[in-house]
């Protein structure tokens, strides 16, 4: 991490930390449905039916938004452009799994309606067949040398993969001001709410500097080490 500079490692850090709470918990998860002791978390009847897919969705979760933080660092995209491109293709993978085995959950999982209703259950069949289609998207935009077109790609994919993250953040929020579990519609819209916060923000960044940025200088990849 020597080649990384302060501002760089500092937006490395904060992904991987505002990654980590949806992961942490979901690795006492996969104990747990392993056989490990249990952790105190809540009892998730589901997770008993198909503990399967639910490792695997926490698992690629996981390495879509934690290692993926790495591909956000300009200098090792410049530095190191192997590295970026092997570890791209692993994280487009494993972003690719993470919302195919979401998309399997939320339609073959039996929800209580306090804890997804009509409008949950459609924006995550929206957002699960939106990702993998930014990531396709995405591969396809870089293997044409398009570069800002892979960017944004992966940004918008990625802003829709942290949606745990904020739902987290926003729903922890909602409780200690109002001393209220939200639950039913209010509990959708706080979710559906937190990945338009994300999308938002994706927007913003990429309006705001990639589109300043010639396109000569968004080389994800050395042109001569295209795939």
């Amino acid at each position: 991490m020597k080649s990384i500079n302060r501002p760089e490692k500092a937006l490395f850090v904060a992904l991987v930390i505002y990654s980590f709470i949806p992961a942490f918990v979901g690795m006492f998860r996969i104990l747990e449905l392993a056989g490990g002791p249990a952790v105190g978390l809540p009892e998730n009847s589901r997770a008993l039916t198909a503990p399967i897919i639910i490792s695997l969705h926490i698992l690629s979760s996981a390495v879509f938004c934690i290692v993926g933080a790495l591909q956000f660092l300009p200098r090792l995209r410049r530095q190191y452009a192997d590295a970026h491109r092997i570890i791209g293709r692993a994280v487009a993978a494993a972003g690719c799994l993470s919302a195919a085995t979401g998309l399997w959950m939320t339609h073959f999982f039996s929800f209580p309606v306090e804890l997804q209703g009509t409008l949950l259950y459609g924006v995550r069949i929206l957002l699960s067949l939106s990702m993998i289609g930014l990531i396709v998207w995405a591969v396809m935009a870089i293997r044409n040398r398009n570069h800002y077109q892979h960017s944004a790609c992966m940004l918008r994919a990625y802003a829709i993969g942290l949606g745990a993250s904020t739902q987290t953040f926003v729903g922890i929020g909602w409780m200690i001001f109002t001393g209220i579990e939200p639950q039913g519609l209010l509990r959708d819209g706080l979710m559906v709410f937190s990945w338009a916060i994300n999308l938002l923000a994706a927007e913003w960044l990429i309006h705001k500097f990639l589109r300043r940025i010639p396109v000569t200088h968004l080389s994800f990849v050395r042109s001569k080490q295209l795939v």
